[in-house]
């Protein structure tokens, strides 16, 4: 048997290439379901985005489906770490709830919402799209139980809110809240919302203050 020479850097670059592809095409997707919404996400219009032949959509992702799933995914991952970076500079329930604010208006200013909502009409009229949808979403309840689990920790609430119910209904209200601000373009309701939950929390935050620093008695 022959020995095998150095390897060419032609795979490299093939690899390279095919993950460069697939990028463009998940970006052409996400901009697809912004601009044209789910129905109007098709091949075509995902390649057009993307620069490329409609024929790498099937190439890479097998269905359409598939690829607005991955777009789908690279969004909520975007999402997560900007979320959980926000999180963790937050000292305060006040500072928190400041923080979902502004995270709130940049979901609704950079599009991010109407991937969601495109996928989730979607999946009204596509079978098995609306259980990988759900799927993607319990990633997002599991994080909001650890931030509700760290809050509640430090109240006696803790006893009366079991986080885990606390998550699913701050998730449902903030997905909620979004997609109404983005179909009828009306955020000041829910931008109201969030400062009523802050002047809310202040006063939480100035109780918690005061239980420690109360003497024993």
């Amino acid at each position: 048997m022959a020995k095998a020479g150095p390897r060419s850097d032609g795979g490299s670059r093939g690899a390279r290439g095919s993950a460069e592809t697939r990028a463009a095409l998940i970006a052409g997707a996400v901009t697809a379901l912004r601009e044209k919404g789910y129905a109007g996400a098709s091949a075509r219009e995902i390649a057009r985005n993307a620069g490329c032949n409609q024929s790498l959509v099937f190439y890479h992702f097998g269905t359409v489906v598939d690829l607005l799933l991955a777009a789908l995914d690279h969004v909520s991952d975007e999402r997560s770490l900007r979320y959980r970076e926000a999180v963790e500079r937050s000292g305060s329930l006040g500072e928190l709830i400041h923080t979902a604010r502004s995270v709130f208006d940049e979901d609704l200013d950079k599009g991010y919402v109407t991937v969601l909502v495109e996928m989730i009409a979607g999946a009204q009229s596509t079978p098995g799209l609306g259980a990988e949808v759900a799927a993607r979403i319990g990633p997002w309840r599991d994080f909001t139980t650890d931030v509700a689990q760290d809050v509640l920790s430090a109240s006696p609430l803790a006893l009366l809110l079991p986080a885990r119910e606390v998550a699913h209904t701050v998730v449902a209200l903030y997905l909620g809240l979004e997609m109404l601000a983005s179909l009828d373009g009306d955020r000041d309701s829910a931008l109201a919302l969030f400062d009523r939950a802050g002047l809310l929390a202040v006063l939480a935050d100035a109780y918690l203050a005061r239980e420690d620093t109360a003497p024993d008695a």
